[in-house]
């Protein structure tokens, strides 16, 4: 492949597709050819706002064709597995939508033969690529919040609400993703509670709790039926504490002095002493770039130069097995469990 040339095919014009096409098509030297989707009045539609594109039902048109160098999949998440190891085995690279499978042994499989293979495979964990988790990160590995404490995240809104999948393995992988990027440490054990309402199969409400070897705690909740939207993480640390608001315009985050000071005590009337520090709060300044065009500019990056991607294969398997765990304990009334 030439430095500055990328042909791809986009299979799944839904909700996310199109996303995916529009910004692959805006990034200098890469070249959308393909759009699939089984439905042919959705796919016209797509059509209609990409007309260099050539429309296709059938996504072994794509993978026969050897100027296609990589796949964008959009579709279902049952679908996953079946089209990224079709397109794997046809040679090509794939970034494949979150979570990347719908079971431990599935992702497995995708991330051994992308290995095997010598071929990229990236999980569309969108929100790493963002300007606010790429400053959390730095902050972090900067040593601004100190020893990590602790992360709590709340994803809830009304709607949208899903056939194949509950409400955690619709939401949570965010979360899951960023706290996987985040955080040095990875969870060892999940809890995790949830409901279903209205008479529908899959749970709309959940609690998910990730466990860690060292003295640090997560919980996510993810609800469909929340009358407002929110999009928030707290991280705690031993320095300094942060507060990342997705839904805020601007100060998306904000770091607070605050925190507690222990402080041993001689006089025998208590062995520990706690003091409050509540100091001020700052709100770093972001770049406003948008997050699905840094993550196909960094796609094209690894395929020339054989980078790792951010969200690779490793890291869409570890959040499918805290999504495995939650799973489990969600069948069996919240018992903790190991994650694989």
């Amino acid at each position: 492949m030439s430095s500055n040339s990328l042909t791809v095919a986009v299979i799944g014009c839904g909700y996310w597709g199109p996303n995916l096409i529009r910004n692959f098509s805006s990034v200098p030297g890469c070249k959308v050819k393909y759009i699939c989707d089984l439905d042919s009045q959705r796919l016209a539609k797509v059509h209609s706002q990409f007309p260099w594109t050539t429309p296709i039902t059938d996504y072994r048109v794509a993978l026969d064709d050897k100027e296609v160098q990589a796949v964008a999949i959009a579709t279902p998440v049952s679908t996953h597995y079946p089209l990224t190891m079709a397109a794997l085995n046809a040679g090509k690279h794939v970034l494949v939508e979150k979570p990347l499978a719908a079971t431990v042994a599935d992702a497995e499989e995708m991330v051994r033969t992308a290995k095997e293979r010598g071929l990229v495979l990236l999980v569309d964990h969108t929100f790493i690529y963002t300007p606010a988790v790429q400053k959390i990160k730095q902050l972090v590995e900067q040593g601004e919040l100190g020893d990590l404490l602790y992360f709590d995240s709340v994803r809830v809104n009304l709607g949208l609400f899903q056939h194949d999948i509950n409400v955690i393995w619709d939401l949570a992988p965010h979360d899951f993703s960023i706290m996987d990027y985040i955080f040095p440490e990875k969870p060892v054990a999940a809890a995790a509670h949830g409901i279903c309402h209205f008479g529908m199969t899959e749970e709309d409400i959940g609690y998910v709790t990730a466990f860690f070897e060292k003295n640090i705690i997560a919980h996510f909740h993810v609800n469909w039926l929340s009358p407002v939207k929110v999009r928030m993480i707290l991280i705690g640390g031993s320095k300094k504490m942060l507060v990342y608001d997705d839904m805020q315009n601007s100060e998306k985050i904000k770091v607070y002095d605050k925190g507690v000071d222990i402080i041993d005590s001689r006089d025998g009337i208590y062995s520990v002493l706690v003091q409050y520090r509540m100091g001020d709060m700052y709100s770093p300044k972001l770049d406003t770039k948008e997050a699905l065009r840094a993550e196909v500019e960094h796609f094209k990056h690894c395929i020339e130069t054989g980078t790792t991607p951010l969200t690779d294969g490793q890291m869409g398997l570890r959040v499918v097995k805290l999504l495995d765990a939650a799973q489990q304990s969600l069948a069996q009334d919240g018992k903790k469990i190991k994650i694989r």
